[in-house]
């Protein structure tokens, strides 16, 4: 597929809970219409990561916004998908550890945090052509994106999936996988600011059952209904 024209290009917003595969779906997408893949996710473990090292805890938001003013964060496509800079030091291999996995709904809370990274994630989508993906893309910080796709997929399977990804070295089991991911879906959800939820004009697509592919093809086909009908 070639990639679109500058003035028929659209914005792609793919929310979701934690494990649904989000990241490699957006990215895949992003490559195969040549857009710009924003992972807001990254942003906020990014931001975890910092605090984690620093012994800043999430509960002390004073200081966890006086340090995020400060900080720069850049996503930078990469060959093996896209590398995470904060302040300049690449965090790409840290902030996907189960230990910043489990904490990063509770610094996602801050209200002002949100409001300082929505800021940034919009300006990446102004000039259209990016694939988003989070918890609250279509609802929030893109609301008027042309795409809007809410992917998920039982539980046990997002475990399933979080567990392969993890080395030998990280020691966490199945069980504890899906304690942790049913404990964040209920931090997301019940979160006063921009909860997890489903856009009313979003797709719905359980994968549960499908393959990547299937779901990046699936994904794909609207894409390409939306561009042919605003022709």
């Amino acid at each position: 597929m070639q990639g679109t024209g500058m003035n028929d290009k659209i914005n792609i917003a793919i929310d979701g809970p934690a494990g649904a595969g989000k990241s490699t779906v957006a990215r895949m997408v992003a490559n195969k219409l040549q857009y710009i893949y924003v992972d807001t996710g990254a942003m906020y473990r990014a931001v975890t990561w910092l605090m984690l090292k620093k012994g800043i805890s999430s509960e002390n938001s004073e200081k966890v916004l006086q340090i995020a003013q400060n900080m720069v964060i850049e996503l930078i496509p990469h060959e093996n998908g896209q590398k995470v800079l904060l302040n300049g030091e690449d965090v790409t291999p840290y902030i996907r550890s189960n230990h910043v996995s489990s904490e990063v709904s509770r610094y996602a809370q801050i209200e002002d945090l949100r409001t300082q990274l929505v800021d940034l994630q919009r300006q990446m989508a102004l000039r259209k052509g990016v694939v988003m993906d989070g918890r609250d893309i279509g609802t929030t910080v893109l609301p008027d994106a042309e795409v809007k796709i809410f992917m998920t997929a039982s539980v046990k399977e997002r475990a399933l999936r979080r567990f392969n990804e993890l080395s030998e070295a990280e020691g966490v089991s199945l069980e504890q996988l899906e304690l942790d991911i049913a404990t964040r879906d209920r931090l997301d959800e019940e979160r006063e600011v921009s909860p997890l939820r489903c856009a009313k004009d979003a797709i719905v697509l359980d994968t549960t059952q499908m393959t990547i592919q299937e779901v990046v093809d699936t994904i794909l086909s609207y894409c390409i209904s939306q561009m042919d009908g605003e022709k």
